[in-house]
């Protein structure tokens, strides 16, 4: 890990000034340790509108951006294909790395981003804005303490709504090269992740994944069988052609209890001879609030030369099962998750 910086405030860079760099420059902005310093697209005149939004310098190539002695993080929040390649790109520059989303899409690609912040000794982090809800992590911590007891069912669902003419908007959309999947990959991958969150890793799966009604390469429906490797069973119901929705769920349930997490939320909470009373959550949205949380913690951890609260280690779980039900999607076989990062 880095040496800490001094007080001063945590510069960030932005590469891709798409929708979520909107997030993220808010968040940056909103963030007193931090300051948003330069922005970098491949269209020009987008990084020109944005630059003279949030004021930050316009750069015309990353390799400039990423030159600028002054930047201590960059933000990645370019199409998912290219997050691999920039992210390596910045941390053999020596800039810490926040990348949306998912991280990689490939394992290959994401255990070499790994390797490439470990041996520069730069940051890496991901971001997972649900773990930041406060239901959440409450979850987490009950389930940790075994008030559910021994699980045995833990299943995610989300069913949201795009239609073809959102995958048609842009020519990446829908596509194995710049996307990387559908459904799970993109909309889904917030579930997965917070569901392994809570339940614990993955042992094995089987996975079925098509583009059901959208005429797009990858899938826009896709169910996985999970085997915890606690004992649990679960599974994952994923669908961008939901007509009812959004709707983001997860539902674990023990020997001793149940608990059910709906859009960020705890909907419902029994523990068998255990009263229990949910304390009031701070209100929280997933965006923006989970963004602004993370970059807060990240200017933190380059300041005190720490791991972030979501170091890119975590990225590697719900790729895994995604990536595990696309091949088990496509060979019919059942798929062993490896679970522990490279390295």
């Amino acid at each position: 890990m880095t040496t800490p910086v001094t007080a001063q405030p945590v510069r960030f860079g932005l590469i891709g000034c798409g929708i979520i760099a909107d997030i993220h420059a808010k968040g940056i902005r909103e963030t007193p340790e931090a300051e948003l310093a330069a922005v970098y697209d491949y269209v020009p005149e987008t990084a020109v509108r944005f630059g003279q939004t949030y004021s930050a310098a316009v750069y015309e190539s990353l390799e400039e951006m990423l030159a600028r002695d002054d930047l201590d993080v960059v933000c990645i929040c370019t199409p998912s294909g290219l997050h691999a390649g920039q992210a390596v790109q910045a941390a053999k520059a020596g800039k810490h790395v926040f990348v949306e989303k998912p991280m990689a899409i490939t394992m290959a690609d994401l255990d070499d981003m790994l390797r490439v912040s470990r041996e520069n000794g730069v940051i890496l982090s991901t971001v997972f804005p649900r773990r930041m809800s406060p239901a959440a992590r409450y979850a987490r911590e009950l389930i940790r303490a075994g008030r559910l007891g021994k699980l045995s069912l833990c299943s995610g669902r989300v069913n949201i709504y795009r239609s073809q003419e959102y995958y048609d908007s842009a020519g990446w959309r829908g596509t194995w090269a710049m996307d990387g999947g559908g459904a799970m990959m993109n909309q889904g991958i917030h579930t997965v992740d917070l569901l392994q969150w809570l339940a614990g890793p993955v042992a094995s799966l089987y996975g079925k994944a098509k583009a059901v009604l959208r005429d797009i390469e990858v899938e826009d429906t896709a169910v996985s069988v999970l085997q915890f490797e606690n004992g649990a069973l679960g599974l994952l119901e994923i669908t961008t052609t939901a007509h009812l929705g959004p709707v983001h769920r997860i539902e674990i349930h023990g020997e001793r209890g149940s608990l059910v997490i709906e859009d960020d939320d705890i909907v419902a909470l029994k523990i068998d001879g255990d009263p229990v009373e949910l304390p009031e959550f701070e209100p929280f949205k997933v965006i923006p609030d989970g963004h602004r949380i993370q970059i807060r913690d990240m200017a933190l951890a380059v300041r005190e030369g720490r791991e972030p609260i979501v170091p890119g280690t975590e990225g590697r779980h719900s790729l895994e099962i995604i990536l595990g039900t696309y091949e088990s999607a496509r060979t019919g076989k059942e798929i062993v998750c490896q679970g522990a990062p490279v390295g």
